[in-house]
């Protein structure tokens, strides 16, 4: 699986708006800065996320963006599906974006890609804003262990 740019500054964002739930708005600009995402972009992916009716906004000097519905009530799986489609690792495991493989009767690792998809479907789905707000970040640490040779990990 792998995430578009789009997908990861929508996350970066609502992450952001997920924080602060309950509170002020904020405004595009911001967010941007915080973020580290290019604002004319940013707008066409708040504009996106608005259509969803997971965040709205309030115009005026006190503007800008909230969450519409609370963190909770958003998942991750969502997120990148609006703005990537699919999950699936190769297309001929995809609901959505299934083609037919002329080796599906004797493919011997597609299986493999299915639970790879249904994984990472499950993990996507069951992560709410909410839940992984309460997470840690990342250490540096856990990416480099856990895996014997893990090039092109």
């Amino acid at each position: 699986m792998w995430v578009s740019k789009k997908s990861d500054y929508a996350l970066r964002t609502m992450f952001t708006l997920a924080d602060h739930y309950g509170g002020t708005p904020i405004p595009i600009r911001e967010l941007a800065r915080r973020n580290d995402v290019p604002k004319r972009f940013l707008e066409q992916i708040m504009l996106a996320l608005k259509s969803k009716g997971w965040v709205d906004s309030s115009a005026g000097i006190r503007g800008g963006y909230y969450l519409a519905k609370h963190p909770s009530k958003i998942t991750m799986g969502e997120v990148v599906r609006h703005f990537d489609g699919i999950l699936a690792p190769i297309d001929c495991v995809s609901v959505k974006g299934y083609q037919r493989c002329s080796q599906e009767p004797v493919c011997r690792f597609r299986r493999v890609f299915l639970d790879v998809r249904n994984y990472v479907a499950g993990v996507m789905d069951r992560s709410t804003l909410a839940d992984v707000a309460k997470g840690a970040p990342v250490s540096p640490l856990e990416i480099s262990t856990g895996f014997i040779g893990g090039e092109g990990i």
